[in-house]
């Protein structure tokens, strides 16, 4: 009950802090990290995946709500919530069979991996689909890798300060 309750504020306050503060801070004109994802990668593991995946889509739903963004958040929301099993699978192999992940010890190489694919699966489906014209390669290319890397730092800076505390 606890965590259950623990989520909720936690995506709730997410969603708050990316729509009210983040999504009106453009750093250097382009750069906006997008630290909402935080709840979809580490949402606990032994929930069901399907329900999980509505969730997420509702999400990135109220995410586009608030952004104005027509669905592009929970697009990208919908695909990393669908694609994190296997990514699961891939770096943390039997770990995640028994479901014994826990993502507030895991290794430091583990994570970083992990979290960056999330990242970048997200960012190219969010910005591939924002800008929508392969005339315009470059730009999206930009986008990805400059915000991928703004947004991996925030969340693992999000991480570590929460984690810290829950351990």
């Amino acid at each position: 009950m606890n965590n259950i309750i623990y989520n909720l504020i936690l995506g709730a306050s997410l969603i708050l802090m990316q729509s009210l503060f983040l999504n009106n801070i453009n750093f250097l004109e382009y750069l906006n990290p997008f630290i909402y994802i935080y709840f979809i990668i580490y949402y606990p593991i032994k929930n069901n995946r399907s329900v999980f995946i509505i969730l997420a889509f509702i999400y990135g739903l109220l995410i586009d709500l608030f952004s104005d963004t027509h669905g592009i958040h929970a697009a990208s929301t919908i695909c990393i919530a669908y694609f994190r099993p296997y990514l699961l699978k891939l770096f943390f192999g039997m770990a995640y069979e028994h479901q014994v992940v826990k993502f507030n010890s895991l290794e430091l190489k583990q994570n970083i991996f992990y979290l960056f694919s999330m990242i970048i699966i997200h960012h190219i489906i969010l910005f591939s689909l924002e800008v929508f014209n392969l005339s315009q390669a470059n730009l999206i290319f930009n986008n990805i890798l400059s915000n991928s890397v703004f947004t991996f730092i925030s969340i693992y800076v999000l991480y570590e300060f929460l984690m810290r505390k829950s351990k």
